[in-house]
């Protein structure tokens, strides 16, 4: 396994990159990039430890993972495995040349067919999962498919195609959903729903799902359109990969005119510094990489690394607060990404989908309004 030292090493290297073109596969150290590559090979089609989130209707629902989910039974749980094929596709689109590429390819070949497909589907559709993997697990299946959808290769082409049944029940979650929930969910964790309001705005736009982005802009701006004080200062919690304050602000980026969503963050985070300083947001510690629980905050690091970086880069050229931004984005970064090491599969099945998220730029190439 790569050391913590020697992958804070690359991440500095990435991050001073990240300001002039974070999305470009050359501006992703190899090693690097492998390492990502490889920690998602080793769990696609690892079964088990498995902690399946699952309702027992009746005796014959107790299966094995991969009876239950033909394509996404890896990584410990499904949305793990979901956004395990995400990093992969990710990856071999903005490196076409990995050393790992052929086995990605092969990986996503066994996974992602029609025939798997129609398990994941009547999967959702049997009774009592009406709010199965919502909304986290479902946003990274919209994230998968966008990501899909932007990728002009035969394989991304074959890979959608099969996956396509699955994303309309899911994007079908989401338009039952948003009508009935009367208020945001602001946690550090899964439920939270800035975080999958972002990724399906997000796909919805990819699509041109028209009316489900006009759905998710609605629900934010009548969510959060009056937030004011967030409590930066609580966070974070003890098992937080995701911060509420910085994805909230990450959603309505995505949401407001430029000059709009500068003046809102003014209100909702007041406290940003204007002096270029990094320590206003300490990362958070993690004293035992092995707990599932615990290692989340190394989560939160990189969550909250690309909450920082395209909030600054969202804000209007030369607003004072966009330097403090970037350098506690780096801070977090680096923290972060010397967390993805693979040396406990409690982080190692995940972590790095959150690194590629955040060191290819993803997060910045939210697409424009439809309008």
């Amino acid at each position: 396994m790569l050391s913590r030292t020697f992958l804070s090493a690359i991440a500095i290297f990435t991050f001073h990159c990240s300001d002039i073109a974070p999305a470009q596969a050359d501006n992703i150290m190899p090693d690097q990039n492998q390492h990502f590559l490889q920690l998602a090979l080793d769990c696609v089609q690892r079964e088990y430890p498995n902690k399946i989130s699952h309702v027992l209707q009746s005796d014959s629902d107790a299966r094995t993972p991969r009876a239950l989910h033909p394509a996404f039974y890896g990584c410990f749980d499904w949305h793990s495995a979901v956004h395990g094929h995400w990093l992969m596709v990710r990856l071999l689109r903005l490196d076409p040349d990995n050393a790992l590429a052929e086995a990605a390819t092969a990986a996503l070949d066994a996974n992602l067919t029609p025939q798997n497909m129609i398990g994941e589907v009547a999967y959702f559709q049997a009774e009592g999962r009406a709010s199965y993997e919502r909304p986290y697990g479902l946003a990274w299946l919209l994230q998968l498919d966008a990501e899909l959808r932007e990728w002009d290769d035969p394989r991304a082409e074959r890979w959608r195609t099969a996956l396509a049944p699955l994303v309309d029940v899911v994007a079908d979650r989401y338009r039952s959903w948003l009508p009935n929930l009367l208020y945001p969910i602001r946690i550090g964790t899964h439920n939270q729903s800035a975080f999958g309001f972002a990724l399906a705005l997000d796909w919805a736009r990819t699509a041109g799902d028209a009316d489900l982005e006009a759905l998710l802009v609605a629900k934010s701006l009548e969510f959060h359109a009056g937030d004011v004080n967030c409590p930066i200062g609580y966070e974070p919690s003890g098992e937080d990969f995701l911060s509420p304050c910085l994805m909230e602000a990450d959603l309505m980026r995505r949401v407001l005119p430029q000059d709009d969503f500068a003046s809102w963050l003014t209100g909702f985070l007041p406290g940003i510094p204007t002096d270029g300083s990094a320590d206003w947001l300490v990362p958070g510690q993690v004293l035992d990489p092995s707990d599932g629980k615990l290692v989340h905050l190394d989560g939160v690091n990189l969550s909250r690394a690309w909450n920082l970086d395209a909030i600054a880069h969202a804000l209007p050229e030369g607003d004072d607060r966009i330097p403090a931004l970037l350098a506690a984005a780096q801070v977090h970064g680096e923290t972060g990404i010397a967390s993805v090491t693979g040396d406990d599969y409690a982080g190692g099945h995940w972590l790095a989908s959150f690194a590629t998220y955040y060191v290819t730029g993803r997060g910045r190439e939210a697409p424009a309004p439809s309008n």
